[in-house]
């Protein structure tokens, strides 16, 4: 047996876009959910999905002591639902590079047990590595009313693209890793930023 490399081997669980552009190098994945965080698009993007004079919003994972706090959490999500990605020794510097670089507007690297369906409490995964834009990083922005993020979502361009195909990327994602998921945040600004669309695509045949 490799022992070295069984200990070497790390985990990295993505809850954004690496959902649907997981890294480079993996060797498996498993599909499954962390608990105690919630997923809300709270950070703002100079780098992907829009720029520093008009930036775009894309997710963080805010802990539960701290939303509880921010939003009325009755009635809410209590899970977040993504996918861990193993990633194998020889690949692990390089994965990091790539992740540090991709990530690197206020995200830093934290640890989280992930879980699925088979077993509610024991996790099929510890310790993954997960990358989160803390509350007090410089890009975070925090709430505000749906409708204005979801404006912000729809107008804003960055390097990576337009901001809305990240948000209705990323619930297309969700719902098919687990159609039985529930994220009231992230399809809340998905049915607010579809019909903005419609609503530009109507005012243009008119």
């Amino acid at each position: 047996m490799d022992t070295a490399k069984k200990d070497t081997d790390i985990w990295v669980f993505g809850y954004g876009s690496l959902i649907w552009k997981p890294p480079i190098h993996y060797e498996s994945k498993q599909i499954g959910y962390i608990k105690n965080y919630v997923r809300r698009f709270w950070q703002h993007s100079e780098d992907h999905r829009g720029t520093p004079e008009k930036p775009g919003r894309v997710v963080t994972l805010i802990p539960f002591n701290e939303w509880k706090n921010i939003e009325n959490i009755a009635n809410h999500d209590t899970v977040t639902w993504g996918v861990a990605f193993k990633i194998p020794s020889d690949d692990v510097e390089a994965t990091r590079a790539y992740l540090d670089h991709r990530e690197k507007n206020g995200y830093t690297v934290h640890k989280v047990d992930v879980y699925n369906d088979k077993d509610p409490n024991t996790p099929a995964v510890k310790d993954a590595l997960v990358y989160i834009a803390t509350t007090d990083n410089e890009a975070y922005v925090g709430p505000a009313p749906a409708a204005q993020i979801a404006n912000q979502i729809y107008e804003t361009y960055g390097p990576s693209g337009w901001n809305a195909e990240y948000l209705l990327n990323l619930a297309v994602a969700v719902r098919d890793i687990s159609p039985e998921a529930r994220d009231d945040h992230l399809f809340e600004l998905e049915t607010l930023v579809k019909q903005l669309i419609d609503s530009s695509k109507t005012k243009s045949i008119k």
